[in-house]
């Protein structure tokens, strides 16, 4: 959720104008940091060339403000500037080409290697993360000052984007929350076959949310509940 620039309240869905100040604001990035669309005088530092980073504004639904290296081309994005950028400049993608997500490293622009490099902002050390199902793009990432890309990497992550590889980052994420829950399922069933064959029918899954109150309410029934399920389960 965005937040307002004058009094940093959240901003209502949809909408720009401030409950709280009234204050009207310019734009709204799908809560991207401040510096996104406020300009300040840039102190940040390339990890590659170590001169300072220079503030562009990409004009994007207003005003979209982010740091360049003039050396090496080089961007940096606060937290939440990639994901909107991308969303922003990439639309109307409805199907996943896998023979070109597979093909996509040939594009691959000049690479360091393996290195780790500080955050501009920080200096810290980031980590290495891979951005998103075979983007073939590893980013350097500091949890709290944003994402740096070497030059060239954006352009193919816009090739990623037309190539379906949100669609695909999506889908196997689905995927992953299904394997998990059929996983847990095997894992309630191993359970309940084990209280089976031991008798106590109150650790099952789909049996201890109502076998307590069952067997308290009427024995009798509970009995019977008890032994249906052990026949069902030979």
């Amino acid at each position: 959720m965005a937040n307002c620039c004058n009094c940093s309240a959240p901003l209502p869905p949809n909408s720009i104008q401030c409950d709280y100040c009234g204050s009207r604001n310019d734009t709204d990035l799908k809560g991207v940091h401040y510096y996104t669309t406020h300009e300040t005088e840039s102190e940040r530092i390339c990890p590659r060339c170590n001169i300072r980073l220079r503030t562009i504004d990409l004009k994007i639904d207003g005003r979209f403000l982010i740091e360049r290296c003039d050396e090496c081309l080089g961007l940096f994005f606060d937290p939440g500037e990639l994901e909107a950028l991308l969303e922003a400049t990439v639309s109307n993608v409805f199907t996943i080409n896998r023979s070109q997500l597979d093909n996509i490293n040939s594009m691959r622009a000049h690479d360091y290697g393996v290195s780790y490099i500080k955050c501009p902002i920080c200096l810290k050390m980031m980590n290495r993360v891979n951005f998103g199902t075979k983007s073939g793009v590893i980013v350097d990432r500091c949890k709290e000052h944003g994402v740096w890309l070497d030059g060239g990497e954006l352009r193919h992550l816009f090739e990623w984007m037309k190539a379906g590889g949100k669609l695909l980052q999506q889908e196997r994420q689905e995927q992953l929350k299904k394997d998990e829950a059929a996983e847990q399922e095997r894992q309630q069933r191993k359970k309940y076959a084990q209280s089976a064959s031991g008798g106590d029918y109150t650790e099952y899954s789909g049996f201890d949310m109502y076998g307590s109150t069952l067997r308290n309410a009427d024995p009798d029934l509970f009995e019977i509940v008890k032994d249906a399920i052990r026949f069902f389960t030979k």
